[in-house]
């Protein structure tokens, strides 16, 4: 796309919206991929609009949205030049090359999965490495990670369950994985046994359950809900006719659903586990740091049989590929074997940094605004889609709105596209013999920006508002 020194050209291959917008996005590309460096000068504005057949009027517009961006510095008489990062704005996020043409269109509203907002913990984390690239040892920098080595990002873990109620653990309870993805493969990895297990999902659930189950061999068969939570006679029913030996479910905040289990139930469902010896993985990723938890863990109700899984993927940085699991002490140590058979441990390079930014004084601060980032646009789209039904937490960072007759989720999803906002269907969440409530998951993006996220969910009012005269089928 670019050609180096002077002769720099992109392309224009932005179908659908304005050629100023196009071009801003091309040297956007130019300045992530690093074929336009910093401090390199862009040609004039009547030469590179001489070169790609546009007028001088859209090549200035580019040059000034991306200099409001931060990304582009210019001064009179001197020219326009690619920013340095130090003289960036704070808030300036870079943006990923998406091979995607569908997703890189900036004018899209990407709803699809959240994101957390940069509300300072981009900064933290790049002085935490530059900190890592001064202190530590070369020779650190050879050998693979252990169990000493990961302490201090499991004790700086362990800081952040203070009101999280998981039972009686110690450090060595805590095993590192590749994030919360990589811990749940691992557990499951450690306690199926048999030819053809069988894993329990809830009906509406995180996809990563079933991806889990899939690369472990496992069959996946569903538990229904209730206003309360798992169905505890369904549940217990599976257990007994189809062997259920696993039951993953994220008892604080459902995906997509955004239900919590109330406490009577998660006791219910401890019960029958324990009478069935039945294992029960609690995934707590979506319930964000610092957020009063509404009950306590299975890791808590079942001693011997109930897992805990958390990151910081939905809290602080999906970047930082660390996750965590306290599993029943009598499973600490087959659960060390399988993480080393795994992948040899979490490297030094992530341990280190993550420990040291949940050390950080700004860090609470920084998680408060995230917050309150967060729920401003959760407060947002309930405002704008009242009237219809919506399930919602100001401490979730995703909605999911139930479709008026007319409708189904996946003509909705594709007439949304139309209009420029990607969302997700609740048909995503479900086993793929299962039925669904014909409704579609609207995740909070920290990468858009809250008045363009308004302008989004004001287009998906009106589809909502104009249901067709008939049912696709």
């Amino acid at each position: 796309m670019i050609v180096p020194d002077t002769k720099w050209q992109p392309t224009l291959d932005g179908a659908g919206r304005s050629k100023y917008k196009a071009l801003a996005q091309a040297i956007r590309e130019g300045i992530v991929s690093r074929q336009l460096k910093e401090g390199e000068q862009l040609p004039p504005v009547r030469e590179l609009a001489y070169r790609i057949g546009v007028t001088p009027g859209t090549v200035a517009r580019a040059y000034a949205l991306l200099t409001d961006e931060g990304r582009l510095t210019a001064g009179v008489g001197r020219g326009t030049f690619v920013a340095g990062r130090a003289t960036r704005p704070q808030s300036v996020l870079e943006e990923p090359l998406l091979l995607d043409p569908v997703l890189a269109r900036p004018e899209r509203a990407h709803l699809l999965s959240p994101k957390v907002p940069d509300m300072g913990q981009g900064r933290l984390i790049a002085d935490a490495l530059r900190r890592l690239a001064d202190d530590i040892s070369p020779l650190d920098l050879l050998t693979y990670p252990t169990r000493e080595t990961d302490l201090p990002a499991r004790a700086a873990f362990r800081d952040t369950l203070d009101r999280t109620p998981l039972g009686a653990f110690d450090l060595d309870d805590i095993v590192t994985s590749h994030g919360g993805q990589s811990g749940l493969v691992m557990i499951l990895q450690t306690i199926l046994h048999g030819a053809s297990p069988v894993i329990a999902v809830d009906e509406l659930c995180y996809g990563g359950f079933r991806s889990a189950s899939m690369l472990c061999r496992a069959q996946v068969v569903s538990v229904p809900w209730d206003d309360d939570g798992p169905d505890a006679d369904a549940f217990e029913a599976l257990v007994k006719t189809r062997g259920v030996q696993v039951f993953c479910t994220s008892a604080e905040v459902c995906n997509p659903t955004v239900k919590t289990t109330t406490v009577p139930r998660r006791k219910e469902i401890a019960r029958i586990a324990q009478r069935y010896g039945v294992h029960v993985i609690d995934d707590d990723c979506y319930r964000l740091m610092q957020s009063e938890p509404r009950g306590p863990s299975y890791r808590a109700l079942l001693p011997d049989l109930g897992w805990y899984v958390n990151s910081p993927s939905k809290s602080l940085s999906s970047a930082l590929r660390i996750g965590f699991v306290v599993g029943p002490r009598e499973w600490s140590a087959p659960l060390v074997r399988t993480s080393t058979f795994h992948s040899f441990g979490v490297s030094r390079l992530i341990t280190d940094v993550y420990a040291d930014v949940i050390g950080q004084a700004a860090l609470p601060q920084i998680i408060a605004d995230i917050q309150a980032r967060i729920a401003q646009d959760v407060r947002g789209a309930v405002n704008v889609l009242g009237g219809h039904r919506i399930s919602w937490s100001e401490h979730v960072p995703f909605l999911m709105v139930d479709l008026p007759r007319g409708w189904r989720a996946g003509a909705f999803c594709q007439a949304a596209e139309a209009e420029n906002v990607l969302l997700k269907s609740v048909d995503d969440f479900a086993l793929r013999d299962a039925r669904s409530p014909h409704a579609v998951r609207i995740a909070i993006n920290g990468e858009v920006a809250h008045a363009h996220f308004l302008e989004a969910l004001r287009k998906v009012r009106v589809l909502l508002d104009n249901p067709p005269e008939e049912i696709s089928v």
